[in-house]
This record gives structure tokens, sequence and C-alpha cells, in this order.
């Protein structure tokens, strides 16, 4: 049933992507803007009580569905899931973005490309060249597909999985929601979140950059991992962003070139160290890297549903 899920809900997917602003997400956001409001005074402890609230209002209950639906109807409990994975899910949430990227530059159209990545990130990118545009769209794109695709499959695949699919996105969103902005960089309230999204994300973020590494050039993704992971300030992205750039032969995060590297999938942007490092293997980004992206992620994804396929035939068998 686990695999079927999937797989409907990959379907429904392509041929309705929620977009970011869709109703589930903002009344989402809500929701932990007033818990951020009611329990924040400035300690990290505040921050500890109000991740329990925003993940368990969200994740209980659909637990407690699902175990209704199982003990009504197994093919409730497979719509059920169906629904959720739906839901968690975001392969196609930023297509737009990417694919409009890559047209512009295809195009020649270097500012139109500036304008998309622009409205992507929420950043400012009119100091960016084609190459930039590229190698941002490109790690922007790997850590996307991992955190809206490949941790949610693997939370999924646990006992009462739409549940740990919830608390996998929700620890996710908090993550950023609660120390990425501005106005929240320097709090204490957002810590827990993001100590506790390094945990639940540390073994997902390992079978990704395994999952590249299989699927693209595995000699150069391993070293790339093992030698530039540390680049980044982040250390499951980096390895995920090394072993992706070394998957398909593109330098990313290039300390002499960087002045902005984008590192979560959503709005952040994190200056990668500065020190002359040896230059990792690969080439320069350009719009053919985007190309390639593509195919890593979609090969990676049938990857995941081939083991998955195969795990729900010995299951069965």
């Amino acid at each position: 049933m686990t695999f079927l899920s999937i797989l409907f809900a990959l379907l429904i997917e392509q041929l309705k992507p929620l977009r970011v602003d869709n109703p589930v997400y903002t009344q989402v956001q809500h929701f932990a803007a007033k818990v951020e409001a009611w329990c924040n005074a400035g300690k990290a402890h505040h921050g500890r009580t109000g991740w329990f609230i925003v993940v368990g209002a969200l994740t209980l209950p659909t637990a407690l569905v699902y175990w209704l639906c199982l003990r009504l109807n197994p093919f409730a409990a497979f719509i059920w899931n169906v629904i959720i994975v739906y839901l968690t899910l975001g392969f196609r949430r930023y297509s737009h973005y990417f694919t409009s990227i890559q047209i512009a530059l295809n195009s020649g159209d270097d500012d139109a490309a500036r304008k998309y990545l622009s409205d992507w990130i929420n950043k400012d990118c009119s100091a960016m060249d084609a190459t930039d545009i590229a190698r941002a769209a490109v790690e922007r794109s790997l850590i996307a597909s991992h955190r809206n695709v490949f941790g949610v499959f693997f939370w999924f695949l646990m006992p009462v999985g739409p549940a740990c699919a919830v608390m996998y996105r929700m620890s996710e969103f908090l993550s950023r929601e609660w120390c990425e902005p501005e106005h929240m960089q320097n709090e204490e309230f957002g810590q827990f979140a993001k100590k506790v999204f390094y945990w639940i994300d540390w073994v997902p973020a390992h079978l990704t950059a395994v999952a590249f590494a299989i699927v693209g050039n595995f000699e150069d993704s391993i070293y790339s991992w093992r030698n530039y992971a540390s680049r980044w300030t982040d250390e499951l992205l980096g390895i995920i962003l090394s072993a992706g750039g070394g998957a398909i032969g593109v330098r990313l995060g290039e300390p002499e070139t960087k002045a902005l590297v984008v590192l979560n999938a959503d709005a952040s942007a994190v200056d990668v160290d500065s020190l002359e490092l040896e230059s990792q293997p690969g080439m320069e980004a350009s719009p053919r890297a985007l190309q390639s992206a593509v195919g890593l992620v979609w090969r990676a994804l049938l990857l995941w549903m081939l083991l998955l396929l195969l795990l729900s035939f010995a299951v069965w068998l």
C-alpha cells in the first residue's frame, strides 16, 4: 500500500501540483505564527514548547485518522495515505520557477532569469551573471528535491507513515520559519527547531546523497562529498550539494566566485567560507547544468521507487 500511495500521489501532483501559496500551507503558516507569538518570550525552552505544540497539533490527528481508517477499511487508509503524501510532497511545487529560469538562460535573457531567481529565493540577484544564476538554481533545486521529495519518502516509510511525513515537513518548515527571518535570526526561540530538524533530516540527507551518487557520476560524487562537503556551514546541505554537484560534474558553492549560495528549500542564502581551497572537480555551472540537475533528480526518484517496489514485493511474498 505504501508504494501505491506514493505512486498515486506523484501522478496526481503531475496533473495538479500544489503551489507554495496553497490554502493548507497558508493556514499552517498562520498557525505557526500564532504559536510563536504566544510562546516566544526569548528563551530556548519556549521554542521547544512551541515546537511540540505545532508539530503535535498536526501529527497526532494525522496518526489518529490513519488508525481509524485502518480499523474501518484498508482502502480508506490508502486514500488517507495518498492525501497526506500529496499534501506533504512538493516535487513540482517550485518547478515553474526552475523551468522559467532555464528557458530564460537558454534564450540569453539574463535579466528575466535574475527576476525569476529573485522571486524564487526572495533575494536581490541583480549582481549575478548567468553562471551564478545557473549555479544558484541548481543548488536550490537539489535541496528542494531532497526536502520536498526524498525526505518525505523516507519518513513515510516509517510506522504510521502519514504522521511521520507530516512531522518531517513541519519540522523542516519550523526550522526555517523560526530561524531564518531577519527578526528571528539572533533569537534563542528557534534554536530547538533547528537542532531537532538536523537529527530528523540526518539519515534522509545521507540517503539522498547516496542516491545522487548511484545515479550520477559515482566516483566524482563520493570524492566531492568526502572532500568538499565541509565548505558549507550547514553540514547536511553540504553533503547533498557536494554529492549532487559531483554526480552531474558541476562545481557548486565555489568560494572564489560565490557571493550568494542558495542553501535551503525556500528563501535563505548563506555565504560560503572564502578560504582558498583546491578547486572542486567539475565544470562551471551553465544552462546545460540545469537540465543535468533535472535528470539527476528524476533518476534518483526512479531509484527510490524501484527500491520501494522491491521492498513491497518482499513483504508481500
